[in-house]
């Protein structure tokens, strides 16, 4: 077992325990690897990793610099009038995405997704477990719908803000939200 308490002198305690994270997601993907497991590998007791993320949430978002926390993520999407969810989920995805700062580390996760297949297993599973299974749970929808309705938003993102098709790259966020939000809307308005 690590060693409890401060390491001495000068230490870079926070950067090792991310560097440990990235690797046990890698290797064990996100249902896989454990706060215990993280810490083991960063020589650190697990208290330490609480410390600085909390949770194996936050050290998986802060591992991979993920600019959303699904803690506060879901409930403004699933929190409010239901039948508003499309405009809100629209209104959402474009702002993150058409920030700069916020874009950046998404199109650095899709081009990583795309070409390593554990960071794909571990986005696949993070995504699964901690955003799109609370967000169908929070709207009573099944998975299906909810998992539809963030592929279609994440389509929308890569043609607007990756491949820059016109008119959507150049539509004002309120046209477009116009536009889209009746299509996400009908995903979560299930009948049966």
């Amino acid at each position: 077992m690590a060693r409890a308490g401060r390491r001495p002198g000068q230490t870079e305690t926070r950067e090792q325990i991310l560097a440990a994270a990235r690797a046990q997601f890698a290797e064990l993907g996100y249902d896989g690897a454990t706060i215990r497991g993280i810490a083991a590998k960063a020589s650190v007791n697990p208290a330490l990793v609480h410390h600085f993320f909390g949770t194996k949430e936050r050290v998986f978002l802060a591992a991979l610099e993920l600019p959303l926390d699904p803690a506060v993520i879901v409930p403004a999407l699933v929190e409010g009038p239901r039948a508003q969810f499309g405009e809100r989920i629209v209104r959402l995805f474009l702002t993150v995405w058409g920030d700069p700062q916020t874009r950046a580390p998404f199109l650095a996760m899709m081009r990583t997704i795309t070409t390593n297949e554990q960071a794909a297993r571990m986005l696949k599973q993070f995504l699964e477990r901690q955003v799109l299974a609370r967000v169908a749970a929070g709207l009573g929808v099944s998975p299906l719908r909810v998992a539809a309705a963030a592929s279609h938003m994440v389509g929308l993102a890569l043609f607007r803000y990756v491949v820059q098709v016109e008119p959507l790259a150049s539509a004002d966020v309120e046209e477009m939200v116009a536009t889209v939000a009746p299509i996400i809307q009908a995903y979560v308005d299930e009948t049966a």
